[in-house]
């Protein structure tokens, strides 16, 4: 129960629906009002499936490249701390916004908003790390989904019901447990590294 929850929380935070909620409304204004929850409903699942596909192949991908584990969460870490730094310190230059004009399928909500590289590296991640305890990190994975599909379908009401001022602080404060969570990862995968 352990492994699900700190594997779902990690994932959640990774995820960042409360950072996703301004670029997917900015994705969605081409999308007729009545048709907007029918089509984020839609990506959401997408997102899922993808998430889910991605975390029973990746053992198999890192299998093929031959990475060793130390090299993965040296290599994790970094990336999770560069994704936490870009969420405490957003810039114009780094937004993953993407102008859409016309209904969005797949591309941009399911992926990269949603199922993004980030999301996905970390699930190699947690199966390279545990490979015995896939059905946990599959439940993992679709426990850290839950809320975050219902927080971006709701985005819509939340932006205007929280403020965008609430939604940046949220968003930093995750940033900043995200930066823990990283630096272990990444001395993790050093001390396995030198073997101490």
């Amino acid at each position: 129960m352990t492994l699900v929850l700190s594997s779902a929380l990690t994932l959640f935070l990774v995820l960042d629906p409360l950072g996703n909620i301004p670029i997917f409304l900015t994705a969605l204004r081409a999308v007729d009002p009545g048709r907007r929850q029918l089509v984020l409903a839609r990506e959401l699942c997408i997102a899922l499936l993808i998430m889910l596909a991605f975390l029973i192949a990746g053992r198999q991908l890192l299998g093929v490249l031959h990475v060793t584990q130390p090299a993965l969460a040296s290599a994790g870490g970094l990336i999770l701390m560069l994704i936490a730094i870009r969420m405490m310190f957003p810039t114009p230059e780094n937004s993953l916004t993407e102008r859409t004009d016309s209904e969005p399928f797949i591309v941009p909500l399911a992926v990269p908003y949603t199922a993004g590289p980030s999301a996905l590296a970390t699930e190699i991640i947690m199966a390279n790390q545990h490979p015995d305890q896939m059905p946990l990190l599959l439940a993992a994975a679709a426990l850290a989904w839950l809320p975050c599909a219902v927080i971006l379908f709701f985005s819509g009401y939340l932006n205007r019901w929280l403020g965008e001022r609430f939604l940046t602080a949220v968003e930093r404060l995750m940033g900043m447990i995200l930066v823990i969570v990283s630096t272990q990862m990444l001395l993790g995968g050093l001390r396995d590294f030198f073997g101490l």
